[in-house]
């Protein structure tokens, strides 16, 4: 879909793949798939105007909660956060009140 160069030939193609996978026969799952197609229409093919993802915000969210898990229940929020912006690399130690670096 994003290989397509022009936005309406994407939605056109869209729109038929959309269509074909809600045909009974096939299972429910492919015509779940369909209908997702369908309701986030608009949002697929916006990405033909700004060429733009959210994926490296869900990186960073992803990171942030990876960090949580292997944390075993860290209660201190400024700890917390310390940890992600040490895992997440290259710390802005200035934005860091109360550590620094030696």
């Amino acid at each position: 879909m994003y290989r397509i160069p022009s936005r309406a030939l994407a939605a056109e193609a869209l729109d038929e793949l959309a269509r074909d996978l809600q045909d009974d026969t096939f299972s429910p799952e492919l015509n779940k798939l369909g209908r997702t197609l369908t309701a986030w229409r608009t949002q697929i093919t916006n990405w033909h105007r700004s060429r733009v993802t959210n994926g490296p915000t869900e990186a960073a969210n992803n990171l942030a909660k990876l960090i949580k898990r292997v944390s075993f229940g860290i209660t201190n929020f400024d700890h917390y956060r310390t940890r992600v912006l040490l895992y997440a690399g290259k710390p802005d130690w200035t934005l860091l009140d109360t550590l620094t670096p030696r």
